[in-house]
């Protein structure tokens, strides 16, 4: 088996009510900080091991992250977890609250890495063109240099701005939530 079957998320609702399946959210602390389901329980992807669900063997389990497409990249690890009954809940946290289930929201918890990555490179890169326009043509090497360390991110995973990001005092609290 490969591949999860998916469960609704007003049937996972329902479950969780009745105390017969676990929900067990995938992503990093940061994400899990600012939104998660009631209840689920934090078991960051980069993190697992099987003896995280030691206590959870004899129960379903369902897998989520935000949409739904990390949990179902990684279903092979997952499922070798050796759980009888897994799930990835359908459309993630998103479909959760598509289906007007609610969440559990901080709004002083910072936005999760990639965002603060995303908003941080685009925002250099354009300044980089601006002041290129406007002051002086070697600004357009910001710009260069932005795009080339995204690239080597991609290439390597090894992402110099997110672990700056990690460090800064507003994500520093929400590393070890």
């Amino acid at each position: 088996m490969n591949a999860f079957s998916r469960i609704e998320p007003h049937e996972l609702h329902q479950r969780m009510q009745k105390g017969d399946i676990v929900l067990i959210d995938i992503r990093e602390p940061s994400e899990y900080a600012r939104e998660h389901i009631t209840g689920a329980r934090l078991v960051p992807l980069g993190a697992i091991d099987s003896h995280d669900f030691d206590a959870e063997r004899g129960k379903a389990v369902v897998f989520t992250c935000r949409s739904g497409n990390r949990t179902a990249m990684h279903a092979t690890r997952l499922l070798a977890k050796g759980f009888r009954e897994a799930y990835v809940l359908a459309g993630g946290i998103d479909g959760w609250k598509k289906a007007g289930l609610p969440v559990h929201f901080n709004p002083k918890a910072p936005l999760d890495l990639q965002r603060q990555v995303q908003i941080a490179a685009g925002s250099l890169a354009l300044l980089g063109a601006v002041l290129a326009w406007l002051v002086s043509p070697w600004f357009i090497l910001l710009s260069g240099f932005v795009g080339a360390g995204l690239m080597m991110a991609g290439i390597t995973g090894f992402c110099g701005l997110a672990r700056l990001l990690a460090v800064m005092p507003w994500n520093r609290r929400f590393l070890c939530a």
